[in-house]
């Protein structure tokens, strides 16, 4: 482990009958040959402590170093014999320790069928190994040699069954099987010392064989993955372990279903605050308010909202019944009325202020009484309007520009009354006609803002439907990649238990084959099932 770590020194090395180790401990390096990978080593304390009395404990912390790596490294003296066997009776103890699914769906099909989807690879490495690796006078391989080692016997006694449950156990629930064989790494006399001893001091056999095997975990062992393909980071694996060890500490099984969730629930919250985040930050920096129409802002949205959507779509697994898109959603529809609301705001008082400042010389004169006079209204209207064509010229007045004139004109209609009806030059016709057009005007604008608003209702449900689309485009992309990961998924397990009942058949276990073959037709009926299911809401 020290050499994996690219030290001599670091995890400590026992050197008698008491274990020296307790608990796990953990030492995280960059991967020396994966770039952004981290290499993570977890040391357990030896197994079958006498000091202990307790084989709970150790049952336990073997049940969590499964669940926590993607490679298991099972460490023992000698060769692969009964003893050895023996003393691995923790892997027949799995299926009393860890759950795949909070509540098993199927009763002919054990919960632990599911175990090889998400179990590490299995690497048994021999230590002061001293035997030829030979088979009838013909040289095997260390892996040769362990799967002639997991070779079962036949027969139904109970010491049989004893014999073959480990083996059964470890070829069923561990994806890829994996042995080396190691020599004494120095004279039994220095072994006590092995820490002080320099690399040169350690056989040249033992140093070549660590060398294959650091190449071996270093080029093969994967990054960590749960169920759905979902690579565990740091911030996972810290949440991984508290869900495990919280479940034990309170009495219940760590389940692999529930951790998942768990961890969903923690990174799909995060998720959203990131989305909205980074809509947020993108918003504040491409709206500048108020927008000139209504459309610029809900486009400036809209390409906000896509990519907020990406990037939870990104950060995102397991989203059961899209509890945490739907929350997204809620939130940046709220975001993109705020929005509109302070651009009606923003658009209302700068058109105010431009009013103020444009009319105040035409509100000066009112009150100089420069229009109490013959021809006045004439000369009132003409610089009206003359104001007016000013204020139209002005750029990015926003959605407001009509509506704030509409309403600045129709406060100043006394005035332009009382202008009108104290003009001596026109005659009461001219007078009531041009009231008249005053009016049809005003009911003119009043439409036109009718017609203006329903078309702000148009664009905005326009706008509502757009988001429900990119939504569920987003979603859907994003099942159909879950779905085909899922399938793979299911494919390469299916494979390995089609290999392990070719396997039992070549053997002649019949018995166990049916039972395998009952758990390959359960998980040929969910392939099925879950390529054909999709609830999109």
């Amino acid at each position: 482990m020290n050499k994996l770590a690219g030290k001599s020194k670091g995890f400590s090395l026992g050197s008698t009958v008491q274990s020296h180790t307790k608990g796990i401990w953990m030492w995280c390096v960059p991967h020396p040959e994966k770039p952004n990978h981290t290499l993570v080593l977890l040391d357990t304390e030896g197994l079958g402590d006498v000091e202990k009395g307790d084989n709970q404990n150790d049952s336990w912390i073997f049940a969590l170093a499964v669940l926590l790596s993607s490679t298991f490294v099972y460490n023992s003296m000698g060769t692969i014999n009964q003893m050895a066997m023996d003393q691995l009776h923790y892997v027949t103890e799995l299926t009393e320790r860890i759950r795949a699914k909070s509540s098993p769906d199927n009763g002919e099909v054990e919960d632990s069928a599911d175990f090889v989807s998400f179990f590490p690879a299995f690497v048994w490495t021999l230590r002061d190994f001293s035997l030829e690796l030979e088979v009838h006078g013909e040289p095997i391989t260390p892996d040769e040699y362990l799967e002639l080692s997991l070779r079962l016997k036949k027969g139904t006694d109970k010491k049989t069954k004893s014999f073959n449950e480990p083996r059964l156990c470890i070829r069923k629930f561990f994806p890829k099987k994996k042995c080396f064989i190691f020599d004494r790494p120095a004279p039994r006399k220095q072994l006590a010392q092995l820490e002080q001893l320099q690399e040169e001091d350690l056989d040249f056999e033992f140093r070549e064989q660590v060398a294959e095997f650091c190449s071996y975990i270093f080029r093969y062992s994967e990054a960590k993955t749960l169920s759905g393909g979902i690579i565990v980071t740091g911030p996972r694996l810290e949440n991984l372990v508290l869900t495990y060890v919280n479940a034990i500490s309170s009495g219940d099984l760590p389940c692999m279903e529930n951790a998942v969730l768990a961890l969903a629930e923690i990174e799909n919250s995060a998720a959203v605050k990131k989305a909205i985040a980074h809509y947020d930050e993108q918003m504040a920096q491409k709206v500048q308010l108020p927008t000139q129409t209504l459309q610029e802002l809900l486009d400036l949205h809209r390409a906000s909202e896509k990519e907020a959507i990406e990037i939870f779509m990104n950060k995102s697994f397991k989203d059961v019944d899209q509890k945490f898109q739907k929350e997204l959603a809620e939130s940046l529809l709220a975001k993109r009325d705020d929005f509109c609301k302070r651009n009606v705001k923003a658009s209302s008082e700068c058109c105010t202020a431009l009013l103020q400042d444009i009319f105040s010389p035409l509100d000066e004169d009112v009150k100089e009484g420069k229009f109490s006079k013959p021809g006045g209204y004439q000369l009132f209207t003409q610089k009206q309007q003359k104001l007016k064509n000013e204020y139209y010229k002005v750029p990015r007045k926003g959605v407001e520009a009509e509506e704030t004139l509409r309403k600045y004109l129709e406060s100043k209609e006394a005035v332009a009354d009382a202008i009108l009806q104290t003009d001596q030059s026109l005659t009461e016709m001219e007078k009531e006609i041009e009231v008249a057009r005053i009016k049809a005007e005003s009911a003119e604008a009043a439409q036109n803002m009718l017609k203006e608003m329903e078309e702000k209702t148009r664009q905005m449900m326009e706008e509502k439907e757009k988001s429900h689309q990119e939504h569920l485009k987003q979603l859907t992309d994003k099942m159909e990649q879950e779905r085909a990961q899922l399938m793979a998924e299911h494919e390469r397990v299916l494979s390995l238990k089609l290999q392990e009942n070719e396997r039992l058949l070549k053997e002649g276990f019949q018995e166990q084959s049916r039972k395998l073959q009952k758990e390959i037709h359960d998980l040929e009926r969910r392939c099925k099932e879950e390529s054909s299911s999709c609830n999109i809401l």
